[in-house]
C-alpha cells in the first residue's frame, strides 16, 4: 500500500489535529523533496528562498508557490511523455490561464479523493443527477477548460443525467419535470456553478412561474460568489431564492481551485468550509505573510496531498479568509473549518461562473 493510499483507509474528516498535522508534514516533505528534485523552475525557487527541506518541521514552513505562477511557468514533476492530460483555468478573454499538467497517477488520485470527500455528503451510492448547466459547456473547447471539468468530475455521482438548460441557455422545464417524475421519492443530486444555478437555474424559474419539487435534492454548487456579490445576494438569500421556487433545502457551497483538483473544501450544515485529511488551509497575514491566528482575516495558503507531476502541494491563493476553528464545529467533522471573504484587490476574476458572467 502506497503512502496515499493508506490516506484513503480514513474517513475524510476523521483525523483531529495533532494526528493530522504529523501526517501531513510528513506528506508535505516528501513532495516538496519530489518536486524539487524533479521541476527545475521549483528547485531555482526554493534555491532562491534559501529553504532547506530537510528543516521543514511544522506545516506553517511548507514553502508555497503564487497561484498565478502557473499561469506564466510551465511547472510539471514528470517527463513530457508521462503527461496524459493537461488542466486549464477558467478565463476571460485575453487573461492568461493557468496549465496544470497531470500523469496517469495524479489524475486517478483526483479522481479518488474528490469521490471520498463529496460522497460524505451525498452517500456511498450514485444518485440521479440534475446537471445546471448546458450540454454546450461539453462541446466548447474554451468553456471545457474549467466548467466542462467540473460537470465532468461531479458525474461520476451520478446514474441517470439530466441537463436543466437547453443549448441555447434556456430552462428545459417540461425536461426536468419529466425527469423528477421518473425518480419521484428519490434523492436527487444537483450540480452547477454559482452564477449559473442563480441566473439561469432561478431567476429563470421564478419568471416563468412554474414549480418544481426538488424537497428531495441535494445542491452542491461552487466556482465563484463575485457577480452574485456585486448583485448584494448572500448565501442565506441564495439558499431562501431557491427553496422558494423549488423546495430545496440541502445546500452545500465548496471551495476549489483547478490548481488543486480533487481537494475540494465542502460546506456543512452549519455553513463552514471544511478541509478534509487530503488538505490543509492556512492564514496568512498579507502584510508580513506570517500565519493568522483564528478570527484573524488574511490571505488563503492551501495544501494538498495529491500533486506529484506538478508542484502545487502548496499553494497562495488569491482569496482572502479567515479560520474559524478547528476540530470543533458543530456539524462534528474533525479538522479546520473556515469562511472566505472574498478575493484580493486587483486580483483577476478567475471562478468558472465568474468568468462566464464577466463576458456578459
Amino acid at each position: 500500500m502506497t503512502e496515499f493510499d493508506a490516506w484513503l483507509e480514513h474517513g475524510p474528516y476523521a483525523l483531529k489535529r495533532d494526528e493530522k498535522r504529523q501526517h501531513l508534514l510528513a506528506r508535505m516533505r516528501r513532495l516538496t523533496e519530489h518536486h524539487q528534485q524533479n521541476c527545475e523552475p521549483y528547485r531555482n525557487m526554493l534555491q532562491g528562498l534559501g529553504c532547506d527541506v530537510t528543516r521543514l518541521n511544522q506545516l506553517e514552513d511548507v514553502p508555497f508557490l503564487p497561484v498565478s505562477l502557473f499561469k506564466t511557468l510551465s511547472l510539471q514533476s514528470v517527463p513530457e511523455e508521462e503527461v496524459v492530460k493537461t488542466m486549464t483555468s477558467s478565463g476571460t478573454t485575453g487573461q492568461q490561464v493557468s496549465r496544470i499538467f497531470l500523469d496517469k497517477m495524479t489524475a486517478a488520485r483526483q479522481q479518488k479523493t474528490l469521490v471520498r470527500i463529496v460522497s460524505h455528503f451525498t452517500g456511498a451510492g450514485r444518485l440521479p443527477m440534475l446537471i445546471l448547466d448546458t450540454p454546450a459547456v461539453m462541446k466548447d473547447r474554451n468553456m471545457f477548460s474549467a466548467r466542462g471539468a467540473g460537470i465532468l468530475g461531479f458525474s461520476m455521482f451520478g446514474s441517470e443525467r439530466c441537463w436543466a438548460l437547453t443549448e441555447s441557455m434556456g430552462l428545459d422545464v417540461e425536461g426536468i419535470s419529466a425527469f423528477l417524475e421518473r425518480h419521484q421519492g428519490k434523492p436527487i443530486l444537483l450540480f452547477g456553478f454559482t452564477f449559473m444555478v442563480w441566473q439561469h437555474f432561478y431567476q429563470a424559474l421564478k419568471a416563468s412561474g412554474k414549480s418544481l419539487n426538488l424537497e428531495n435534492g441535494i445542491l452542491i454548487h461552487g466556482g465563484g460568489w463575485k457577480k452574485l456579490q456585486s448583485q448584494a445576494v448572500s448565501a442565506a438569500e441564495f439558499a431562501d431564492a431557491l427553496h422558494s421556487v423549488c423546495g430545496i433545502n440541502n445546500i452545500s457551497d465548496y471551495y476549489g481551485m483547478v490548481e488543486q483538483t480533487g481537494c475540494i473544501y465542502m460546506q456543512c450544515e452549519q455553513g463552514h468550509l471544511h478541509a478534509s485529511i487530503f488538505s490543509d488551509v492556512i492564514v496568512r497575514d498579507p502584510r508580513t505573510l506570517s500565519p493568522c491566528p483564528p478570527g484573524q482575516p488574511g490571505i488563503i495558503q492551501v495544501l494538498s496531498t495529491i500533486p506529484e507531476s506538478y508542484p502545487g502541494h502548496s499553494l497562495l491563493t488569491e482569496d482572502d479568509g479567515m479560520i474559524l476553528g478547528e476540530d470543533d464545529c458543530p456539524c462534528g467533522r474533525a479538522g479546520k473549518y473556515f469562511r472566505i471573504l472574498g478575493r484580493l484587490k486587483n486580483a483577476e476574476i478567475r471562478g468558472c461562473s465568474d468568468t462566464y458572467a464577466a463576458e456578459f
